[in-house]
């Protein structure tokens, strides 16, 4: 098709090729710019084949460019958009526009393009530049599961109206009813699928579901207005095992531990109303609070395997009394005993001549007094005043956490949950199987029940598990930043040491005590 004939040259397309023919030299290259801008379809492709041509006039056919088409419909990789692209002439886009929209529609279903077409007025078109005429919808995520729990008291002490912490007064015991809401979980959503300009449909993705972790034994779930909800199974305590919630069995003392009541030895969570007397034990599984205000005075033992202990109005030990918590210890006061807590001490106003061991041992830093005796943690030791104006030998000792025992205790624990979820994923195959017979037999029945109830097991075992390795990645994370806190006042005779380096103070000192380049900064 023949494009331009003139006194100069012959400018053809030949299917999609543009080719020119000089047959006089003398038109140049400006002019042929004015030729390009009146006729949009033609793209300049090879530049100096069209300046050789139009010096040399040697009369061949040369090709120079592309024919392009009226319209192009250019579809995004991902296939979310499509633009529309008009080679025509400003004039004749306006003067043709009700054939042009025709031309466009068929272009766009030649090009399968049939979801989110946009109408594109002729004002808007400008020659040569794309312009969008489709759009797709995105999908739209689920959202994920969302798990809201029962707060759990924050064992603090209660903060008074003049700023003074009440250490008579703390949140620890949350008594809990048979049936009552201990949590819930709204569940993931599927989402809503979007629409390519093709018209095929994009999936979206489901919300990430999490599980609720409550222990099976004290607790169940069930269905409610499309929610997971858990309940309590029994009347007790409500407790933290772990990471999951739970419900301990409770046993509450209107008085005191004494001759009338024995020893106490309980799988659950104590509550004392009273004291516990010289000589006399308390053992618990879960959480005890002794809320007498005039505290304990030489009992044997109070301990705690897997809870926290509150003492309310201080322990007088007399030498002899020994309090142990798998959790933490909260007291107002501690006289001669001994103290060891899993995770922190926390004292309200003094220790005198007691040995206080945790991760972390915390006295009021406005305050509190850590008085001869000797203090070991594996994090911090936080107090206002160590030792007194007599020089008592008061010992804080930093006994760092062993980086290379917790790698290896996490090696270990890592391997038991790859082999628990092996298990689990064997049992799930197996209950899998069982559900796709039409109808089980007795011995079947009794087989699925047994993968049930071991497959419930395996889970809170595997949540255990994969609670604790954390809790113990966070403990080697915080290894480094070990540090002795005094306040206000470190009087002569407080020994400090963290790790292998220490020091005993002659004189007077106060401030974060810590290791810089491996030299205690004292």
């Amino acid at each position: 098709m023949t494009i331009i004939h003139n006194d100069y040259f012959a400018l053809e397309s030949k299917g999609d090729k543009v080719l020119i023919q000089v047959v006089q030299s003398g038109f140049s290259l400006k002019q042929f710019d004015m030729i390009l801008r009146s006729h949009p379809r033609i793209k300049l492709t090879n530049f100096s084949s069209l300046k050789n041509a139009l010096e040399q006039a040697n009369e061949q056919w040369i090709e120079i460019g592309l024919w392009l088409p009226t319209i192009e419909v250019d579809i995004a990789k991902d296939k979310m958009s499509a633009t529309v692209t008009i080679y025509e002439t400003l004039d004749v886009i306006m003067r043709e526009e009700e054939a042009l929209q025709a031309q466009i529609t068929q272009a766009l279903q030649q090009s399968n393009v049939v979801f989110g077409v946009k109408p594109v007025p002729a004002a808007m078109i400008v020659p040569g530049k794309a312009v969008l005429i489709a759009q797709g919808a995105e999908p739209i995520d689920g959202e994920d599961a969302k798990i809201t729990y029962l707060p759990k008291p924050e064992r603090k002490p209660v903060i008074k109206a003049d700023g003074k912490a009440d250490y008579y007064e703390m949140n620890f015991i949350t008594e809990i009813r048979e049936g009552s809401w201990l949590g819930e979980k709204i569940l993931a959503t599927d989402g809503t699928a979007g629409t390519n300009v093709l018209g095929q449909t994009i999936p979206a993705k489901k919300g990430r579901d999490f599980p609720i972790r409550y222990d099976k034994k004290s607790s169940y779930e069930e269905e409610e207005q499309g929610k997971i909800v858990i309940r309590s199974k029994i009347s007790g305590i409500l407790t933290d095992d772990k990471g999951m919630i739970k419900v301990s069995h409770h046993l509450p003392i209107a008085g005191d531990v004494g001759v009338e009541t024995g020893n106490l030895q309980f799988d659950g969570t104590i509550t004392i109303r009273g004291t516990v007397a010289a000589g006399f034990r308390v053992i618990a599984k879960g959480d005890i609070s002794i809320e007498g205000a005039n505290g304990v005075s030489g009992a044997e033992l109070i301990k705690s395997l897997e809870g926290d202990i509150y003492i309310r109005g201080g322990i007088f030990g007399l030498g002899k009394t020994k309090v142990e918590a798998g959790g933490s210890i909260f007291v107002k006061h501690v006289n001669e005993a001994q103290l060891e807590a899993g995770e922190a001490i926390n004292i309200g106003v003094y220790a005198v001549g007691s040995n206080l061991r945790a991760h972390t041992i915390m006295v009021d830093e406005r305050k509190g007094k850590l008085m001869g005796g000797e203090a070991i943690a594996k994090s911090s030791i936080i107090t206002a005043i160590s030792g007194n104006h007599l020089e008592r030998r008061t010992n804080l000792i930093i006994d760092s956490v062993n980086k290379q025992e917790v790698y290896s205790e996490i090696q270990q624990r890592a391997q038991a949950f790859k082999d628990n979820q092996q298990r689990l994923t064997e049992l799930e195959g197996m209950l899998a199987k069982l559900a796709q017979v039409a109808q089980l037999d007795s011995k079947q029945q009794v087989l699925r029940q047994q993968l049930q109830e071991q497959h419930v097991a395996l889970l809170d075992t595997l949540m255990r598990e994969d609670f604790e390795i954390k809790e113990m990645m966070e403990k080697v994370r915080q290894s480094g930043k070990e540090e002795i806190l005094v306040t206000k006042q470190a009087h002569p005779g407080t020994y400090i040491q963290i790790g292998k380096k220490s020091s005993l103070f002659t004189k007077e000192r106060k401030g974060r005590f810590k290791l810089e380049f491996g030299e205690l900064n004292v």
